[in-house]
């Protein structure tokens, strides 16, 4: 039993030391406020570094780029309007991507694996024909993502809000907002797209932000144990999205 486990150790080790002999992937985090505190509080910086990747990430324009060690750049990819909510990715994955980098997409594909966010206001969907738009701006990013094969995009459903911050139908709707990213419907088994349903993960039955997660009942930013507890959780799904897209052909 012990020969055999120190045989999987020296396996694992030799395909650790092969992955570790090229470039690393790259991988870019666009984000806001809760984006960010996932990265510092979850450990998603550490944790990917762990695995060999490069990890960098973007935060409001005002922010700009951070560099694998978490430093600031003093670098921003101009996003318009700082918009990240679904209308506003839909208008980045939109621009024509051009050399030298000169606007948003353009600097995004300049990494491996791309993952971006909207934040929590996103989820209060006051009526059915807002979310028939969040579909139609999803699917223009998705049409994107066919043509981008040689890289891997990885969206978060948004984060639930606050009780006080909603009502029970815009929860709902939040609720089958992501719902329809992670579906078969939406993702269509592409290997080159996937969604981490951070909404689920921090939502309670109702569709809100549950109790345990929250600093307090008017602020809908995950607290750090919700941080600590998911951001672990993103980093494998990342980890487990690569190795998919890789043995695809990415």
């Amino acid at each position: 039993m012990r020969r055999r486990l120190a045989f999987g150790l020296l396996v694992a080790l030799a395909a650790t030391c092969v992955i570790g002999s090229a470039a690393p992937i790259r991988i870019l985090f666009m984000h806001h406020s809760t984006g960010a505190n996932l990265i510092r509080e979850g450990g998603v910086r550490e944790g990917l570094s762990a695995l060999g990747y490069e990890f960098s990430d973007h935060g409001y324009n005002e922010e700009g780029l951070f560099d694998p060690r978490g430093d600031p750049t003093g670098e921003n990819f101009a996003v318009p309007d700082d918009n990240t909510d679904p209308d506003g990715w839909a208008t980045v994955f939109a621009q024509p991507v051009v050399a030298p980098p000169a606007n948003t997409l353009s600097w995004m594909l300049g990494y491996d694996v791309i993952l971006f966010k909207s934040c929590f206001p996103t989820s209060n969907i006051t009526d059915e024909e807002m979310l028939s738009d969040y579909k139609g701006y999803y699917l223009s990013i998705r049409a994107v993502v066919d043509r981008t094969p040689d890289r891997l995009f990885v969206a978060l459903t948004p984060p639930p809000l606050v009780p006080n911050d909603t009502d029970p139908a815009n929860a709902s709707r939040a609720r089958e907002w992501a719902t329809y990213l992670t579906s078969r419907e939406f993702l269509g088994g592409r290997k080159n797209l996937a969604v981490f349903d951070f909404f689920s993960l921090l939502a309670g039955a109702d569709g809100t932000l549950r109790q345990e997660y929250r600093s307090d009942e008017w602020d809908s930013h995950p607290n750090q144990l919700a941080n600590e507890t998911i951001g672990p959780q993103l980093v494998d799904f990342v980890r487990q999205a690569i190795v998919d897209w890789r043995n695809a052909g990415g």
